[in-house]
């Protein structure tokens, strides 16, 4: 079955740039733990920071596009791996192991039709 792990944290833990020592820390400990996903692993990205991000929203029918996130939050989506694994809990044993700097969390959803 198909999972999505979406990496939730607090951007501002790497900096206002996407460069640097805590960006290449962390993106050589996600290398290696896509390697040590092996066959489990479908997929997967970093995502930029929510100043890059734009939003079309629908309210009773008439779209709106924003700069930046839907909402303001204390975290932000900063990446995700899509696994493929037998069930939900191989899916929260390979959550636990994704990298993050500091503190976060790793949202796990059923991929429909996955």
């Amino acid at each position: 079955m198909k999972y999505m792990l979406m990496i939730y944290e607090d951007e501002k833990t790497y900096g206002t740039s996407a460069q640097g020592d805590p960006m290449n820390r962390i993106l050589e400990k996600h290398m290696a733990y896509t390697e040590k996903l092996g066959k489990a692993y479908a997929g997967g990205a970093g995502l930029k920071g929510t100043a890059a991000a734009t939003t079309v929203r629908t309210v009773g029918g008439s779209k709106t596009v924003h700069d930046g996130p839907f909402a303001e939050t204390k975290e932000q989506l900063g990446g995700y791996y899509l696994i493929d694994v037998p069930d939900l809990d191989a899916a929260i044993a390979v959550a636990r192991d994704v990298p993050l700097r500091k503190d976060g969390s790793i949202e796990i959803r059923p991929v429909m039709g996955g």
